[in-house]
């Protein structure tokens, strides 16, 4: 009887020790990257110049940060694979577990905190509207009874019906099928961040961005918002803190960004 209660007390032990171990080994997801040996990156294939396909090949300002983040974390800046996301899903993404973070032109909101754990900004933008070159449109006042296009999931729905609450609003998935609706001329203006504005005007000149922007806001890495990507996070934080002391952000918006710099100016 002894034996056999010593025996199951020993059974009981290893099953507990290994469970814990489990446990323990969910609950880092920085340890469970490093043992894969793959960064999952969550990015955009349609915010040109942030993260987008040409010829073929997946490139852009998000695209340039999740390599450097996989050089950071393993070594290694080509360790890193990525899931396409859009503006609608990529928060579902994130928790569905398809990606470790997301780098995809995510602004820091107050509701999404609620959501999602991000890190500190690594790009700011402001919001912004394009119009066709020629139009009327000035000011944000003159979006009111205008059809203008908004992208679904993002923040300029709230911030356009503060500005022009008697805009009638379009809403699309996605920021090219928002910018498609542009060139068939199904609305008049189109309102995002300016980063993404800018990315549609260096292929398409008959477009223009007003001056004023209606928001500035950080983007930044989103985690899920849990105590297993904790220590992910401050990973990081570190990195991006030290790609802005060496001077790489300010490099990496002059690369993605040159054509843009007119279209930048923040209003007051």
């Amino acid at each position: 009887m002894l034996k056999k209660f010593i025996l199951g007390l020993m059974m009981f032990s290893v099953i507990f020790l290994t469970a814990c171990s489990k446990k323990q080994e969910k609950s880092d997801l920085l340890t469970s990257i490093k043992k894969r040996g793959e960064l999952v990156v969550g990015v955009k294939y349609d915010s040109k110049p942030f993260g987008y396909v040409e010829n073929g090949k997946l490139q852009g300002y998000d695209i340039d940060i999740a390599h450097l983040l996989a050089k950071r974390i393993l070594g290694n800046e080509k360790l890193v694979r990525f899931v396409e996301v859009n503006a609608s899903n990529r928060i579902s993404k994130l928790y569905a577990g398809d990606v470790d973070m997301l780098v995809a032109t995510m602004t820091v909101t107050p509701q999404r905190q609620e959501v999602v754990d991000f890190s500190v900004p690594y790009f700011y933008a402001g919001q912004a509207i394009m119009i066709r070159k020629g139009t009327s449109i000035k000011t944000v006042g003159d979006l009111n009874g205008r059809r203008v296009i908004i992208i679904l999931g993002t923040t300029g729905e709230k911030n356009l019906r503060y500005f022009a609450p008697e805009a009638i609003l379009q809403g699309y998935k996605n920021y090219q099928e928002g910018f498609n609706g542009m060139l068939n001329r199904k609305a008049e203006a189109l309102t995002t961040d300016d980063s993404i504005i800018a990315g549609f005007i260096m292929d398409h000149p008959e477009f223009t961005m007003l001056p004023q922007r209606y928001s500035q806001d950080g983007y930044a890495v989103a985690f899920r918002k849990e105590p297993e990507s904790q220590s992910l996070k401050y990973e990081v934080n570190a990195a991006i803190g030290e790609l802005r002391r060496k001077g790489y952000l300010n490099y990496l918006k002059g690369q993605w960004l040159p054509a843009a710099s007119n279209n930048f100016k923040k209003s007051k």
